[in-house]
């Protein structure tokens, strides 16, 4: 039976059932969400603008490419000159010596060339990402409060970490390897046509197949880049919210449930990896069953013309052009199989380009105005002016709030939770920006102060202390290398946390965890003093930072608070109204609005809000006092 009818039976049913999947999966097209908002055009040129500064270092690797693509070239042109020696009655074996020896010599430049190609596209591309992650860290750094809180952190670490590493492949290999196999591809078919032309027709009629498969697959391959992605992603965001929250998790006995939802995603996930590989467990067979296929049709084809000396074209068959195809047709399919992995790799590189880009065209909410103006010194006046606030549009969080604060004095808000206390500080040192009315500052409106020159006077010490790794020593100067050892001792007995870090094994050089996790609350509270005073701010910042500490700690807290009230100008967020008698102005906010204003002594007298609040805590404090008797 002639091989080449069971070939076509085969290769029709193959294509048909490709088609029908392919006409099936298009009907679904918008709904598996293969589209994306940018063009791969679009990203390409954005992209290349990484690359650009690198222009040299991928010129060279293009040259040395050169050497590979003429090397895989020549090799079955060689192997095919062995082949018609050894057909030769009484050859000589200096020729086929000679021969192995330009073979190996001419394998040995390829491998020598392909090495240095992987070297100089890993360290290039290396740079381009590291640049490219740098740049997204500082877009995120630039990010307003609103914004940062809009983005889990999860997907935040994924742009910055698994994007740019897919992104990385398409710069150290994708793109060349493309470029590569284009015009390797084009090389064997006019090296081939060279050779034979009738060999080289029966290997085109398979071309059109391949070309089917690599379409359909495109499309098949897009969705399962897709999946992957968006299930990474997701995983990723739930990892880095439960683990951080993983104490809340243990202390109300929840560690199974979150194990199911965990298990859930990972099913999920690995549901969408295994359709990944099945997508290329389908393709790669089909194309190696096509390249089969053509090895049979050759030699079928060529070993009748052999015997039968018939010629096509002024060119007969011989048994060293046998050779030289069946050669070049297992490299002639593996850059067009490689194209179509590496055109769906770079799919994948732009979905994720994409989503970097997403962050990377985010515009921060939070700006230098055109006019910004440098400030070396803050003399510590602020002042409120019919100021309007709110998160969400309409929903009103301050309504019309005015009030002044002297420089060197000390103002403290209170209230209910939810009454704008907290809001109130994180709008002088603009994490939000007003809707209505003026915040000024010495006379000038906030909005005309550069962030970093407004930012850099004010000193914030919140109750959730953010503590970093590395040691004390590094948490209190926070990288400022303008801070001496002698400043950074001074600052920590100013504010009584000489009497912990004293008692530490390592002192100043003892390691701190993640988050601060082996020191207590207090312990970090008073390290976030010391930082604050190290840096010698203008106007001091304190949110609720004498809450959930221990007695003995608050001793401590009340005598530095005492001390750093002589520094400069202090604004104090606190529930315990102990805590706030000794304030020059006490603002009492109820819904957005001041309510009352004053003296601890003149809002005493007023017998108001405030007088309510403290008759609650003195009540409270004398139950527990006679509970402790």
């Amino acid at each position: 039976m002639n091989p080449l009818y069971i070939i076509g039976a085969v290769l029709g049913t193959l294509a048909t059932a490709f088609i029908v999947a392919f006409a099936l999966m298009k009907d679904k097209k918008e709904s598996i969400g293969f589209e994306r908002n940018m063009k791969d055009v679009d990203i390409l040129k954005r992209l290349l603008k990484y690359a650009r500064p690198y222009w040299k270092s991928f010129l060279l690797v293009v040259f040395i490419m050169a050497f590979t693509i003429a090397a895989d070239i020549v090799l079955p042109l060689i192997m095919g000159d062995v082949a018609e020696t050894l057909g030769v009655i009484g050859f000589e074996y200096k020729i086929v010596l000679r021969d192995a020896l330009i073979y190996f010599a001419v394998l040995a430049l390829s491998l020598v060339c392909t090495y240095v190609q992987a070297v100089i596209l890993q360290r290039t591309g290396q740079k381009i990402i590291a640049s490219m992650r740098q740049q997204l860290f500082v877009q995120i750094e630039n990010l307003s409060h609103a914004q940062l809180n809009a983005i889990p952190v999860g997907k935040l670490v994924t742009r910055v970490c698994n994007d740019t590493n897919s992104v990385s492949m398409m710069f150290t290999g994708i793109l060349v390897n493309l470029v590569k196999n284009i015009f390797l591809t084009a090389g064997f078919l006019v090296a081939m046509f060279a050779v034979n032309v009738k060999l080289t027709l029966i290997v085109l009629c398979f071309v059109p197949f391949i070309v089917l498969f690599t379409v359909i697959f495109r499309k098949f391959s897009r969705k399962a880049y897709r999946n992957v992605k968006n299930n990474m992603t997701d995983i990723n965001t739930y990892l880095s919210e439960n683990l951080s929250g993983i104490k809340v998790t243990q202390s109300f006995n929840q560690e199974e449930t979150k194990n199911n939802q965990f298990l859930k995603k990972n099913k999920t996930l690995g549901k969408a990896l295994n359709q990944e590989i099945f997508v290329f467990g389908v393709f790669r067979p089909c194309v190696y069953v096509l390249y089969i296929f053509s090895v049979i049709a050759m030699l079928w084809v060529g070993a009748n013309d052999t015997i039968s000396q018939v010629s096509f074209a002024g060119q007969v068959v011989a048994y060293s052009t046998i050779v030289i195809f069946y050669q070049y047709i297992a490299s002639f399919f593996t850059p067009i199989q490689n194209l179509a992995e590496q055109f769906n790799r770079m799919q994948s590189a732009f979905a994720s380009s994409e989503k970097i880009f997403s962050i990377l065209d985010m515009t921060p909410e939070i700006v230098d105005s055109e006019d910004a103006i440098e400030l070396d010194e803050i003399k510590g006046d602020i002042e409120f002016k019919d100021v309007w606030f709110a998160y969400i549009p309409d929903e009103w969080v301050l309504k019309g709030v005015s009030f002044k604060v002297d420089a060197g004095s000390t103002c403290a808000f209170v209230g209910a939770t939810g009454s704008g206390k907290s809001t109130i500080l994180s709008l002088i040192v603009r994490n939000y920006d007003i809707q209505k009315g003026q915040i000024l500052i010495d006379g000038i409106d906030v909005k005309k102060i550069k962030l970093a020159s407004l930012r850099r006077h004010f000193g914030q010490m919140l109750q959730d202390v953010f503590v970093f790794s590395g040691t004390v020593r590094s948490n209190i100067v926070l990288r400022e290398e303008s801070i001496t050892d002698e400043q950074v001792e001074e600052a920590c007995k100013y504010v009584n946390a000489d009497k912990f870090i004293g008692k530490l094994e390592h002192g100043l050089d003892e390691e701190v965890r993640e988050r601060g996790n082996n020191f207590s609350a207090g312990e970090r509270q008073l390290l976030s003093f010391a930082r604050t005073v190290a840096h010698k701010p203008s106007v001091m910042i304190l949110d609720e930072a004498t809450a959930n500490i221990d007695t003995e700690t608050e001793v401590l807290i009340q005598d530095s608070l005492e001390k750093m009230m002589n520094i400069g100008t202090m604004l104090i967020v606190a529930h315990r109204l102990s805590t706030i008698q000794h304030a020059d102005n006490i603002i009492v906010l109820q819904s957005g609005e001041i309510l009352e204003q004053g003296t601890h002594q003149q809002l005493l007298r007023k017998k108001g809000k405030y007088f309510s609040l403290y008759q609650l805590q003195y009540k409270k404090a004398m139950l527990e006092a006679g509970k402790a008797i």
